[in-house]
């Protein structure tokens, strides 16, 4: 189910982790070559991303139980 990003906030492992309006977050990791995305690495870049939508995967499996 597709989710607006309304923030971010670093995880214990100071991995970048997005804020969902569903309340669930997600893990939005800069590691190339597996994952690709420089602009988590920037406040601008994260700025940027504010309400675009992300697939949450935990709404997915809440909505087929």
């Amino acid at each position: 189910m597709q989710q607006a990003i309304i923030g971010f906030h670093q995880d214990e492992e100071q991995h970048w982790v997005a804020d969902l309006a569903c309340g669930h977050t997600q893990h939005v990791r800069h590691t190339p070559p597996w994952q690709n995305r420089p602009w988590v690495m920037t406040e601008q870049g994260r700025k940027d991303k504010l309400g675009v939508m992300l697939e949450c995967k935990q709404c997915d499996i809440e909505s087929c139980q």
